[in-house]
């Protein structure tokens, strides 16, 4: 079954304000790409009018074609080197103190692109030392050694989404595989713990989308598969169909069902759960940080 109306609460305006075209001129000038735009999220807006963008390194063409993303496929080009210091020129120019970074998959790149993400983390503590960096990364197919290098740089959160239910795999997420992106968390989460006390300790964070068809006996496994790891922050949201091209929404899940979807998975034992409508992984990404710590997760 497929629906297509969307409900009174997921009918967000788009705003095209002077400073959402002024950003992304800036990014564009740059020669830089946005998961923002590539990705569609209906959050750009909210977002670019306050200078913030998710920047997606590695090129805007995806060597996979999963069915819920709107990020185009194809034949991606060499990375951009200098890619760290455009990056690093626009975070000064907005005084940003937190940036996010995520990139397209590169199935086409013997290191599957870690060594680029390396690269660019290098470049940017060097060019802006303050800057608190987030990273979300592709599962680098499976290399233990690629996850533990990327893992091992000076960063706040090492994030990697495992997007949906094991069932919902083949039919949404080709060319990836459940049991693999639950590896890239937990070979992150035994690096990380392997270097407790010392400096450069990321959290482990992933994301989920509900309304592709999953059940809640597939949910409950999730969480605690995720809780498993052990994941410490987890975001759930809608999602929503980019285009006509993309799989189809199977259920809109209301606003109250977030809190029973938190509750769920905090009694799986994952700590720290936004949940929401909009809620995106990469959303109020340094908000979303700074309450896990006053947690203690």
């Amino acid at each position: 079954m497929k629906i297509s109306a969307r409900p009174p609460w997921l009918r967000k305006q788009k705003r095209l304000t002077p400073e959402v075209m002024r950003t992304r001129r800036t990014i564009d000038g740059l020669g830089l790409h946005t998961v923002c735009e590539s990705a569609r999220c209906p959050n750009l807006g909210e977002c670019y009018a306050c200078g913030n963008a998710t920047f997606l390194i590695l090129g805007d063409q995806c060597t996979r074609g999963c069915a819920f993303c709107a990020v185009e496929h194809g034949h991606p080009q060499p990375p951009d080197r200098e890619e760290g210091r455009k990056i690093a020129d626009y975070v000064r120019s907005k005084g940003i103190r937190y940036a996010v970074l995520t990139s397209v998959t590169r199935d086409d790149l013997p290191d599957g692109g870690a060594g680029h993400f390396v690269r660019v983390v290098e470049d940017l503590k060097k060019l802006v030392p303050s800057l608190q960096i987030e990273l979300l990364v592709p599962d680098f197919a499976g290399r233990r050694d690629m996850i533990e290098w990327v893992v091992g740089l000076p960063i706040e959160v090492f994030a990697h989404n495992v997007e949906t239910v094991e069932e919902q795999y083949q039919r949404v997420r080709s060319g990836a595989d459940y049991r693999r992106s639950l590896d890239v968390l937990n070979t992150a989460a035994q690096s990380r713990s392997g270097r407790s006390g010392k400096s450069g300790c990321p959290r482990i964070k992933t994301g989920v989308m509900v309304g592709l068809g999953e059940t809640e006996e597939q949910l409950h496994r999730l969480f605690s598969d995720l809780a498993a790891v052990p994941v410490e922050i987890l975001t759930i949201g809608q999602y929503l169909q980019p285009s006509k091209f993309n799989a189809p929404v199977h259920r809109y899940y209301n606003p109250d069902e977030y809190q029973l979807l938190r509750e769920k998975a905090v009694a799986c034992g994952i700590r720290h759960i936004v949940a929401g409508p909009y809620v995106r992984s990469s959303y109020l990404a340094e908000q979303v940080h700074r309450d896990s710590l006053q947690k203690n997760v």
